[in-house]
């Protein structure tokens, strides 16, 4: 075991961290925690939106529950491969201290053969159960978030953008687990969740740029700091989010009632985005991040039950 005692800015501190032993019910919940189970469940939330507005007729809820199955293990992969990636910086911000690394609750490697094993179990068992197009975009979701995303978030505040393109993968893979193709349909939905990123992550950003800041991570609060360009994305986005949002109406994805929900909705999300990127203070960010938590899941939920 390891014993040395560091400092929370400590350049090594992912390796330098003392090491307890655990119980056995700490080490399962130290590595549940790699997962981001929270993040994985919205993953598996708009995946599955995708999956019922994709379907052809009545839910085929074999079919979908073996791709909520895959997906959710493959988020959970992709999850522990990034802390294992990003565990130094991890240990620079005071938010993700405590996670399982930077708190030295798990070793590296454990991390690492963790992660690996367990996307590549989500590969094979997507490949056995999923279709040929849904493995095309869950590759290329891999490889933009791992070795695009992840590399650039210490040198470029664009880093936000390119990861919103692997971020609105889910209800893609849920709509192709369903059909096996793509049309345009499917590519609103990539766009109402592309959209719905910005305002969301900027909120978050904003809220902890400090922390980012210590870790060296570029975000635009941080090479921003007096925040003007960060609030004019958070509008301009979550005002192009309320007309996409309508589409799936005129397209025939969902009926009226959706339209009336998503339009009173966008409006809502958009009065707090403003209230946000106008006072820039942390209070109306956390309430922002708190209406884009609520939004997208009744945006779906409505347009799945009125479909």
């Amino acid at each position: 075991m390891k014993t040395a005692a560091i400092e929370l800015n400590s350049p090594n501190a992912t390796e330098a961290v003392a090491m307890a032993p655990l119980t056995a019910k700490a080490r399962v919940g130290a590595y549940l925690e790699l997962t981001k189970p929270r993040i994985t469940i919205l993953i598996m939330l708009t995946s599955a939106a995708g999956f019922a507005l994709g379907s052809r007729g009545p839910v085929n809820y074999v079919l979908l529950t073996h791709a909520l199955i895959g997906i959710g293990l493959l988020s959970s992969g992709i999850a522990t491969l990034n802390q294992f990636i990003e565990r130094d910086l991890d240990g620079l911000m005071r938010r993700t201290a405590d996670r399982p690394l930077p708190s030295g609750r798990l070793f590296p490697i454990e991390a690492l053969w963790f992660g690996v094993l367990v996307t590549a179990g989500a590969e094979v068992y997507l490949a056995v159960h999923g279709q040929h197009a849904h493995f095309v975009i869950r590759f290329d979701r891999n490889c933009r978030y791992l070795f695009v995303y992840t590399p650039l978030k210490t040198r470029t505040s664009l880093s936000t953008a390119l990861g919103a393109f692997p971020g609105a993968m889910p209800p893609l893979m849920g709509w192709t687990a369903a059909r096996g193709e793509i049309d345009i349909a499917a590519w609103v939905l990539f766009a109402i969740l592309f959209l719905w990123q910005f305002p969301h992550f900027l909120a978050i950003a904003w809220m902890y740029r400090e922390d980012y800041g210590r870790a060296g991570i570029r975000m635009l609060p941080v090479v921003e700091p007096d925040g003007r360009v960060t609030g004019q994305q958070i509008i301009l986005y979550a005002l192009m989010l309320v007309p996409v949002s309508l589409l799936p109406t005129v397209l025939g994805l969902s009926g009226r009632i959706y339209l009336i929900a998503a339009l009173v909705l966008g409006i809502l999300f958009l009065a707090s985005s403003i209230r946000a990127a106008l006072s820039k203070s942390n209070q109306h960010a956390r309430q922002l991040l708190l209406a884009s938590v609520i939004y997208l899941p009744l945006l779906l939920g409505v347009m799945v039950l009125n479909r």
